[in-house]
C-alpha cells in the first residue's frame, strides 16, 4: 500500500513537471515576437543562450555535479561543441530570423514538423530504413505544412515570405540533426551537464560572431524579454521534462502531454499578440500532429516488428 501510494505520488509530480513544460513551451511562440521588438535575432539568441547557460550552472550547483563537468574528457568535450554548433546556435539563429519574418501561427507549426524531417536523417545518416506505412503519416504532416504555408496569408492577409517558411523548415532540419546526435551520445554525459556544455559551446561561437551580426545593449525590456526566452523555452522546460521523464511510471502518457503545446501556443498568440488564427492554421497544424502521432503510435517501427 505505502508503495502504492509512492508511485502515485511521483506519477502526480511528473505530470506536473511534464504540464510546467508543456505550459512554458506554450509561451514561447509568442515571447519570440514579442522579443523581436526589442532585440534583433541575433541579439535576442545570444541574451537567452547566456540566461540559460546561467540557469544550468545554478542547477550544476545545487545538485553537486560540478566534478562531472570537471572530468569530460576531449572526446566528450567535441561532442558537446558539435551539439552546441546545432543546438543553441544553428537552430535557434535561424528559427528565430523565421519568427522574424513569419507570423507566429506559421513559424510555430512548421518548425513543429520536426519529426518528420527526423525520420529522413535517420533514413539517410544513420541507415534506419522507413517502413512504408510511415510515409502515410509524412504526406498527412506535409499537407498540413503546405496548407498552412500556402493558404494561411491568403485568409489573413499577412505577409509569409516563402523565404521564412525555407528558414523554418531548416531549422527543423537542425532541431533533428541535434536530437539524432544527442541521442547517439546521451549515455556518455549526464543530462545536466550536457546541456550546460552544449549551450556553453554555443555561447562561445555566437560571441565570436558579434563582429558579423552586431550586438546593442538591450533596455530593461530587451533584457528581460531574451532571458524570458533562455528561461522558459531553452532551459527549465528542459529540466522539469526531463525529471517528469525520470521518475514517472508512465513516460508514454509524458510524451502525449507535449502535443498539447501547439495548440496551447495558438491560444496565446491570440490573445497576447492579437494575431487572428484563420482556419487554415488549425487544419494545418492537426494534420501535422496527426501524421506525427500516426507514425509514432500506429507504426511499429523496425526493430519493433
Amino acid at each position: 500500500m505505502t508503495s502504492l501510494l509512492y508511485n502515485m505520488k511521483k506519477n502526480t509530480h511528473s505530470i506536473l513537471l511534464a504540464l510546467a513544460a508543456v505550459l512554458s513551451w506554450s509561451t514561447v511562440a509568442t515571447a519570440f515576437k514579442v522579443a523581436l521588438t526589442y532585440l534583433t535575432h541575433f541579439e535576442m539568441l545570444l541574451v537567452a543562450s547566456l540566461t540559460s547557460v546561467l540557469i544550468f550552472s545554478i542547477v550544476l550547483t545545487f545538485q553537486h555535479k560540478w566534478r562531472l563537468v570537471k572530468q569530460l574528457n576531449r572526446r566528450q568535450w567535441k561532442e558537446l561543441a558539435i551539439l552546441g554548433f546545432l543546438n543553441p546556435a544553428a537552430y535557434y539563429l535561424i528559427l528565430f530570423k523565421a519568427y522574424d519574418m513569419l507570423p507566429a501561427q506559421v513559424a510555430q507549426p512548421v518548425n513543429y514538423a520536426w519529426p518528420i524531417v527526423l525520420l529522413v536523417l535517420l533514413a539517410v545518416f544513420a541507415k534506419q530504413p522507413i517502413p512504408s506505412k510511415k510515409y502515410i503519416g509524412m504526406f498527412i504532416s506535409m499537407a498540413g505544412v503546405v496548407m498552412i504555408s500556402l493558404g494561411t496569408g491568403q485568409l489573413s492577409g499577412m505577409a509569409v515570405p516563402v523565404t521564412g517558411v525555407l528558414l523554418a523548415a531548416i531549422s527543423a532540419f537542425f532541431w533533428a540533426g541535434y536530437w539524432m546526435v544527442n541521442n547517439k551520445h546521451k549515455h556518455s554525459v549526464d543530462a545536466i551537464v550536457s546541456l550546460f556544455g552544449s549551450f556553453v559551446c554555443g555561447s562561445l561561437y555566437l560571441i565570436v560572431c558579434i563582429p558579423f551580426f552586431g550586438f546593442s545593449v538591450p533596455n530593461l525590456n530587451g533584457l528581460l524579454a531574451g532571458m524570458y526566452v533562455g528561461g522558459f523555452e531553452m532551459a527549465i522546460p528542459f529540466i522539469c521534462f526531463g525529471i517528469a521523464m525520470r521518475i514517472t511510471s508512465n513516460p508514454t502518457l509524458i510524451n502525449q502531454l507535449c502535443y498539447l503545446s501547439p495548440f496551447l501556443s495558438l491560444f496565446f498568440i491570440t490573445m497576447i499578440l492579437h494575431e487572428p488564427i484563420v482556419i487554415t492554421t488549425y487544419i494545418g497544424l492537426t494534420l501535422i500532429v496527426a501524421g506525427i502521432v500516426f507514425n509514432e503510435y500506429f507504426v511499429k517501427s523496425p526493430q519493433n516488428t
